[in-house]
């Protein structure tokens, strides 16, 4: 991979794929933590 990032359009499209890789999993996480608190409810 190449680190060097040339023009304004490279620096957005990889902090955007940076963004899309942080925020799948916290968004699976949170929907995950938010189904284990609501079942503890039914219980």
């Amino acid at each position: 991979m190449d680190g060097i990032i040339y023009t304004l359009q490279d620096f957005f499209l990889h902090t955007k794929t940076i963004t899309y890789l942080l925020m799948g999993p916290a968004l699976l996480g949170f929907v995950g933590f938010w189904i284990f608190l609501s079942e503890k409810d039914e219980e």
